[in-house]
């Protein structure tokens, strides 16, 4: 067994002793509870997202199972529900975080690959960046998100699509196994076919908890580390190319064409940008609106690069031709690169904005789009537009959670960023024009980490499945402590 790079290390708190609540468990610990003003607190409640600053009666960073335990603890002897977070990023799209015990989990150790069974154990806590740069060291990637910056428990978690998704289906069922704390105090390792660092426990390591957990919305404790399934990659044809958006119609009937019959090798996705003059804007993408095609082509093997590379050609090719694009970064690179290829920004950021799925659009669907985002329609929205989904996306997996597959053709996104790309109000008064639009298309569902708003609508699971998750929650969390930190329309309890 091979052990790579270690994940990012958190914020150190305070030991006991500070302003503070300080915690006493059986052995050493740094865990403190720290209030409103205290030392500690602003770490414990950091968000990426800022339109959604939460803000907890009580907030702690733990970083072992033992600080877990002991939080835990506090919070069922204080009476105080507990949320769970990481980086943030979600924060805009979960449950408004107003009192009780938030636990941001920076949990200590190192991602750790086996190359000979594939499999990586993450502790909870860790961004992508690391996991994807421990992995290619062996010639291996994981269906990891377009951000480095991301948490990986809370992408895979919540179903994951990734540029490599086509292929790979949702993150969500690479997934072998979980370690978390439960309300009871408990360190369960749930577990499946795969899972190669620990020993399973109970029968059959709790299958039915690891079912539960892989898009189950949440509420079951709090994970401190997952093992996930890694794939070869020899190579990867990505980047993005950008065009002035008054190509828009031209190019993404192009696109929407070339996605009916893409190999499933093939992720992408496409966007029109209306991004500000700022210094580290290149100048070309900031005069006007620009439309974005991005994506990755995966070569699993060096042997298949040259296919790789031919699949790209025949969706940019065309698009080539249409009109040269202002920007074009389109290359062969390792998985790594894969990394740089959707251009998230790397600055906490508020962001505004809708997500739906989409059935198959058709010239009267991209004609819809263009009408409110495209170069014409004024829009506020500093980015909007589609990720491509089908393929293994839509495949079924007997041995996934309870989110296994999406059956749309498309996931809309789209949101501004007040005071760069529109007003708040502007912003928020386009949101629903756009919803309005894609309605004869809306599929009904939605993929939980592409949520951008709380109060918008959100479905991933059908009642039979609610049911079923209600119920492993019941049996792990009876009394409800993790009530807060299900997803809305996840519970029916």
């Amino acid at each position: 067994m091979a052990v790579t790079e270690s994940g990012e290390p958190g914020v150190l708190l305070p030991k006991p002793g500070g302003a503070g609540t300080p915690v006493a468990g059986p052995g050493p610990s740094s865990l403190l509870i720290a209030g409103p003003g205290q030392p500690g607190y602003e770490a414990a409640t950091a968000v990426f997202a800022l339109g959604a600053v939460p803000k907890p009666a009580s907030a702690a960073v733990v970083r072992t199972v033992e600080e877990v335990r002991e939080a835990v603890g506090f919070a069922r002897r204080s009476g105080l529900p507990v949320r769970v977070h990481t980086t943030g990023h979600w924060a805009e799209a979960a449950r408004p975080v107003r009192g009780g015990l938030l636990l941001r989990t920076e949990m200590s150790g190192r991602v750790e690959i086996d190359p000979e069974r594939r499999v990586a154990r993450v502790p909870a806590g860790t961004r992508w960046g690391a996991v994807v740069k421990a992995a290619a060291e062996h010639g291996l990637s994981v269906a990891h998100g377009s951000s480095p910056t991301v948490g990986v428990v809370g992408y895979l978690l919540g179903g994951g699509l990734s540029f490599y998704g086509r292929r790979t289906g949702l993150a969500a069922n690479s997934v072998r196994a979980v370690e978390l704390v439960t309300a009871d105090g408990e360190l369960r390792r749930a577990s499946g076919t795969g899972a190669v660092f620990g020993a399973d426990t109970g029968a059959g390591g709790d299958g039915e908890l690891l079912w539960a957990l892989r898009g189950g919305g949440g509420g079951f404790g709090v994970v401190s580390a997952v093992e996930v399934a890694l794939f070869p990659v020899a190579k990867v044809v990505t980047g993005a190319a950008c065009w002035p958006a008054v190509h828009a119609p031209e190019l993404l009937r192009a696109w929407r064409e070339w996605t009916l019959t893409a190999p499933r090798e093939a992720t992408t996705s496409v966007r029109v940008l209306n991004l500000p003059d700022l210094p580290d804007v290149p100048p070309m993408l900031s005069a006007g609106p620009v439309l974005f095609v991005d994506g990755a082509v995966l070569a699993g093997t060096d042997d298949d690069v040259a296919a790789a590379q031919a699949r790209a050609g025949e969706l940019l090719g065309p698009l080539r031709g249409i009109a040269p694009p202002v920007l074009d970064t389109w290359q062969t690179t390792g998985p790594a690169g894969l990394l740089d290829t959707h251009m998230d920004p790397s600055d906490p950021v508020e962001v505004i904005g809708d997500h739906l799925l989409l059935n198959e659009l058709g010239e009267a669907g991209i004609d819809a789009l263009l009408e409110v985002i495209g170069a014409g329609s004024r829009s506020p929205l500093i980015a909007a537009g589609l990720r491509q989904l089908g393929g293994a996306y839509a495949d079924p997996d007997p041995t996934g959670g309870a989110l296994n597959h999406l059956t749309a053709r498309y996931g809309y996104s789209g949101g501004g960023v007040p005071g760069l790309s529109g007003t708040r109000e502007d912003i928020l008064a386009r949101l629903p024009v756009v919803r309005s639009a894609l309605t004869p298309w809306d599929a009904g569902t939605t993929a939980p980490t592409f949520v951008e708003r709380f109060d918008q609508p959100q479905g991933h699971l059908d009642a039979a499945t609610v049911a079923a998750v209600d119920a492993v929650r019941a049996r792990v969390d009876p009394d409800g402590l993790f009530r807060d930190d299900i997803m809305p329309g996840a519970t029916r309890r």
